[in-house]
């Protein structure tokens, strides 16, 4: 049995538009009367086919980001993906994620999914959007209709909708990150093609990362409790792509007033130590609205 074919812009191109009117919509009809008034609709007379919101999963994707680089490298941005063992898509990377447990939140969900691909606890976490085309997870190998995940999870679905989550993990943690053969670091600006349409879901993480830069402390998510201004200034670079002038940027977030001097200076230099900061936590990375605080 097929669904119904409903139109969208109201233009009367669906499977009933043979019976409209001139404007394409239905001729009316007298209405119903009864003892009561106009006869009503039964009251599941809008409510979805179960055939329609059965084939509909909910998954929960994260985009996780570190910097990474040598002491002498300049660090940038970097990811880490899932090997997908698999098909769709056997061989190639995924983002971290699967179906939405019942017991779950969707936040909860999402920091579930880093620690398993990680090990570690966010520095920030945040819902980044919802990515439900309707073909963008496609059925499995030989037509079975089932999806694994790249978490090793097999669902029978039609259709996926999932909601991605953006973390980051400060860069004193990414030494005890977790080690797995299927698991790998990828810098975020040079990903080969990766299985569905996570392409797309990075590249869209790293341009609300960079606008959000622009006018919340979201970079201090990626240090340490305590770090220096150069420090700072190496997220903003890696976040934007771009040098930025010392002078200026120290000028920038003395008026901020998001960093508070320790008092304490780097130890073990050659050179003059600089000065350690730490982030004012009376002040949150980023206003994510009234729900933010719930």
């Amino acid at each position: 049995m097929t669904s119904p074919n409903l139109d969208p812009s109201g233009t009367g191109t669906g499977p009933d538009a043979a019976r409209s009117g001139p404007t394409g919509a239905p001729p009316e009809e007298p209405p119903r009367t009864g003892p009561a008034g106009p006869a009503r609709e039964p009251d599941d007379a809008l409510a979805p086919h179960d055939s329609e919101s059965a084939a509909v999963q909910l998954a929960v994707s994260t985009v996780i980001m570190a910097l990474r680089g040598g002491e002498d490298e300049h660090r940038t941005l970097w990811l880490p993906l899932v090997r997908r063992l698999r098909d769709p898509f056997r061989g190639m990377f995924a983002l971290p994620g699967g179906p939405l447990p019942a017991h779950l939140s969707l936040e909860q969900a999402a920091g579930s999914t880093l620690e398993r691909a990680t090990g570690l606890v966010p520095g920030y976490l945040e819902q980044l959007y919802a990515f439900g085309a309707v073909h963008r997870a496609p059925a499995g190998a030989e037509g079975t209709g089932r999806t694994e995940w790249a978490d090793g999870v097999v669902q029978p679905t039609e259709r996926v909708v999932s909601v991605v989550y953006w973390a980051s993990i400060p860069n004193t943690e990414i030494d005890r990150t977790r080690v797995h053969e299927n698991i790998q670091w990828m810098p975020a600006d040079d990903l080969p093609r990766l299985a569905f349409d996570h392409n797309e879901i990075v590249e869209y993480a790293l341009h609300r990362l960079r606008n959000k830069v622009e006018y919340s402390r979201i970079a201090h998510s990626f240090l340490g409790e305590e770090f220096t201004l150069a420090q700072l200034r190496e997220v903003y670079e890696a976040i934007l792509g771009r040098p930025l002038d010392p002078a200026n940027f120290r000028r920038q977030i003395a008026a901020s007033k998001s960093i508070i001097d320790t008092g304490k200076r780097v130890e073990g230099t050659r050179h003059r130590p600089p000065r350690l900061f730490r982030y004012d936590h009376a002040l949150a990375f980023a206003d994510q609205g009234p729900l933010g605080a719930a």
